[in-house]
């Protein structure tokens, strides 16, 4: 007997029902197991055919190298009939795919691997600093830390591990509360050569009486790294681990006042000249240079990031450098921008003006016997008042 109307509509509606369910499921677990990218961060690194201690070496992957994250997998010591451990514990490890024509797929721990998300923030605080250029160079003392954000009260801002004396520039840099917890694994002291460590309890009496004021606030430096030092572009680094690089053409010209920042004035005639032994070495040239004296207090909360400007100039005929300019103590902040326009150069700084902060424009040239001098502007604040 054949179906009326109706029913053959009923039916009709839960096989579209029934084929709409099945869709969607296949769509969730499709979306459930899509892998997520990540990028190698490790100088190099081992895929394995399983998180036990022996499983084989299936490829080695290098810095920067993206994989695809299929699984992720916590592990704790397992022991085998004899007793013996066949798995490695206490690691997380991710299931990777490379995208190679291998497509090779297996495992790897996951301190090896940045996932893309990170990567991303990185980026994207690189974009934010990519027409300022470049303050300083410097480079770590010790491995340290690179992290999102100018905090180590926390482990979830960490973007990786950078090795010591790892190289990047400066663009910026930040006083931020010291944390009140516990001083963390990121030590920073870094012992002299030659030195051994002593006992600390032995020598507590003597540390006591050499302790200085606790410093409220600490340092932080925003940097800038190359793909070979570093697969994350951007980031914050805690500066006790950091050490300015200053030219060799300008160091010894340091007078009681650190250097902050630096830029070279004559970029066009930085070509190499020939050293000892064939090596090359940077032509000499003449420099704007932003400085900073000690203060009275440690690390005041207010403190300015540069205090004088210093401009130095080079005389190619005498092969020796001059003062071409330097400013009276002000209250500056970083960063220092180079503008030209309509055939004039300028070095650019922002300076404290009561409680504004504005750009003071100094335009640079050469008179006519070929020496370079600095105009500043003439409403340039002091900081001589009491703040």
């Amino acid at each position: 007997m054949p179906a009326s109307p109706q029913t053959r509509r009923v039916a009709q509606t839960i096989l579209l029902l029934a084929s709409a369910l099945i869709l969607d499921a296949g769509c969730k677990t499709i979306a459930g197991v899509r892998p997520t990218t990540g990028v190698v961060i490790a100088r190099r690194a081992q895929i394995r055919s399983s998180t036990a201690i022996v499983a084989a070496d299936l490829k080695e992957v290098l810095r920067g190298d993206v994989v695809d994250i299929v699984e992720t997998k916590d592990t704790r010591a397992a022991e085998g009939s004899g007793g013996e451990i066949i798995e490695q514990g206490g690691e997380r490890w991710l299931r990777v795919r490379t995208h190679d024509a291998e497509s090779t797929e297996g495992w790897i721990e996951a301190r090896n691997v940045m996932p893309q998300e990170q990567l991303a923030r990185s980026q994207r605080l690189a974009e934010e600093d990519k027409n300022t250029p470049a303050q300083a160079t410097a480079q770590l003392r010790a491995s340290a830390n690179l992290r999102l954000t100018p905090d180590r009260s926390s482990d979830n801002n960490i973007l990786l591990r950078l090795e010591g004396g790892s190289h990047f520039e400066i663009v910026g840099w930040k006083r931020v509360p010291k944390p009140k917890s516990a001083e963390p694994a990121e030590s920073d002291d870094v012992p002299k050569s030659g030195t051994a460590q002593t006992n600390s309890r032995s020598r507590r009496g003597e540390s006591d009486a050499a302790k200085v004021p606790e410093e409220a606030n600490e340092l932080w430096y925003k940097v800038r790294l190359t793909p070979d030092v570093s697969p994350a572009p951007a980031g914050w680094v805690f500066g006790k681990q950091v050490e300015l690089t200053v030219p060799s053409d300008i160091i010894f010209y340091r007078s009681g006042r650190e250097f902050v920042a630096w830029h070279r004035l004559d970029e066009s005639e930085r070509a190499s000249a020939p050293g000892k032994e064939g090596e090359s070495s940077p032509q000499p040239g003449s420099w704007v240079i932003l400085e900073k004296g000690d203060s009275d207090e440690p690390n005041p909360a207010d403190e300015p990031d540069f205090d004088r400007i210093y401009v130095l100039g080079y005389d190619k005929t005498r092969q020796e450098h001059y003062t071409a300019y330097r400013s009276h103590d002000i209250r500056g902040r970083l960063p220092l921008r180079m503008e030209e326009n309509g055939g004039n150069k300028f070095f650019v700084v922002r300076v404290e003006d009561g409680k504004e902060v504005k750009d003071y424009r100094f335009r640079i040239y050469k008179d006519n016997n070929g020496h370079l001098r600095t105009e500043p502007p003439s409403d340039l604040p002091s900081s001589n008042k009491k703040r």
